[in-house]
């Protein structure tokens, strides 16, 4: 399992750096414009500066509407600002066929610019709060589209986790049918370690967090530390471990 750290600032992203040996992939957003809040390019282009070269960097392009054409060209922007993993929040689609709409013309500008660049089509945990499509269409969105990769995050940050609105078994059906697509599973919303013994057991590909290896667990107000990214990625390769070997994990 791969670990995503998402920092909102350039200064967050040398903390992540100080941090590189406990992860895999640096996630640029901005959570004050949403769960998958996109940041400016320039501060894309610098933290990819500053980031280790051998540590990709991830960017979202927001929480995005059904405008197919918009995203598009907000996509190609995170790329050619250095990013090679693309998330899109399908927050304003309604159903498949619009998420797929999105994620087709993105699949587009993202590959045409840079054929290895990895995208991801993100849908939320607590569609139904928002009205956006279920999160187990997600993975038929993102095969249909030709993405790399399907996600679900949370879109309401009030303290409820992924696991709050979708169980553990669930989960483990959506990592199923993404795979079954031969892609890659990521999960995350307001993920702690406590939550890292089942999305081990499910075969989760990517696990996203900001707030768990934030100061105070506060994904807003704290700032990411590396002593927690660092106990975070301990957590997880324990758990690897016992899972391996066919020992029952204990949270």
């Amino acid at each position: 399992m791969l670990l995503l750290i998402s920092p909102d600032s350039v200064e967050e992203a040398l903390d992540c750096a100080k941090a590189a040996e406990h992860l895999d992939i640096v996630d640029v957003k901005k959570p004050d414009e949403g769960s998958l809040g996109a940041n400016f390019p320039w501060v894309i282009k610098e933290i990819r500066d500053v980031v280790p070269a051998d540590k990709p960097v991830s960017a979202t392009v927001g929480d995005v509407p059904y405008k197919p054409g918009t995203v598009a060209q907000a996509a190609l922007g995170a790329v050619v600002s250095g990013a090679t993993y693309i998330k899109v929040g399908l927050y304003g689609c309604t159903t498949p066929d619009q998420g797929v709409e999105v994620m087709r013309a993105v699949v587009r500008a993202v590959k045409d610019h840079r054929p290895e660049a990895l995208v991801v089509a993100s849908g939320y945990a607590d569609a139904h709060r928002i009205g956006c499509v279920n999160p187990l269409a997600v993975p038929g969105i993102a095969a249909r589209s030709g993405a790399d990769a399907a996600m679900l995050d949370t879109a309401v940050k009030d303290g409820t986790r992924l696991f709050d609105h979708v169980p553990p078994d669930i989960c483990a059906e959506f990592v199923r049918l993404t795979h079954a697509s031969g892609l890659l599973a990521a999960l995350a919303g307001s993920v702690k370690q406590a939550d890292l013994g089942p999305l081990t057991r499910i075969g989760t590909d990517i696990v996203g967090v900001r707030g768990a290896v934030c100061e105070g667990g506060d994904r807003n107000a704290g700032r990411i530390q590396p002593h927690l990214v660092a106990a975070f990625r301990a957590e997880m390769d324990r758990l690897a471990e016992q899972h391996t070997a066919g020992v029952p994990a204990v949270n």
